[in-house]
């Protein structure tokens, strides 16, 4: 997880372009991985990274929504090549044989990363409206931590083994 970027020099506007990055970048590794797998029926490990990528992307849209409320459409001065892997999940997570199980804890494992990035850069910044915008993200990824946990608990049993390699039709991973 890291970002080129100077907290204590950051804008609001530079906060919330820097969120939704974020978001989006999760969201485009969710979404590799789930073509990466493959689907291979109802609740399998691409069904819990597409789910994963649906929820980033509808994060994602909201912190969009909200910077551009504030300030319009003027162009971001942060863009994907200041920051990596602040939430995405590890390039190297997704296994061909993965159950839904270790993706989901993949996901987990993801959160907790986007928490303990907001969490860290709260001790570098001064600017009280930044301050609370990464308390209120490090607070909503605390929520998509216990929401990805619940997700796990509802698993079936099933949900635990790994799948097997049919080598006539093995994915590329």
């Amino acid at each position: 997880m890291s970002t080129s970027l100077d907290f204590a020099t950051l804008s609001l506007m530079d906060a919330l372009d820097l969120a939704t990055l974020i978001e989006v970048e999760a969201h485009q590794r969710y979404e590799m991985f789930a073509a990466q797998l493959g689907r291979r029926g109802t609740g399998d490990p691409a069904s819990a990274f597409k789910s994963m990528a649906e929820n980033e992307a509808k994060h994602g849209r909201q912190i969009s929504e909200r910077r551009k409320a504030l300030f319009g459409d003027t162009p971001a001065r942060v863009t994907l090549g200041d920051l990596f892997d602040v939430e995405a999940p590890d390039m190297g997570a997704p296994r061909s044989t993965m159950s839904t199980l270790q993706a989901f804890e993949v996901a987990l494992s993801s959160e907790q990363k986007a928490f303990d990035f907001y969490d860290q850069a709260l001790g570098h910044i001064t600017e009280p409206e930044i301050v609370a915008l990464f308390t209120e993200l490090r607070d909503e990824e605390t929520e998509h931590i216990n929401m990805v946990r619940e997700a796990i608990a509802g698993l079936p049993a099933s949900a635990r083994i790994e799948y097997e390699i049919d080598h006539d039709e093995s994915p590329y991973l």
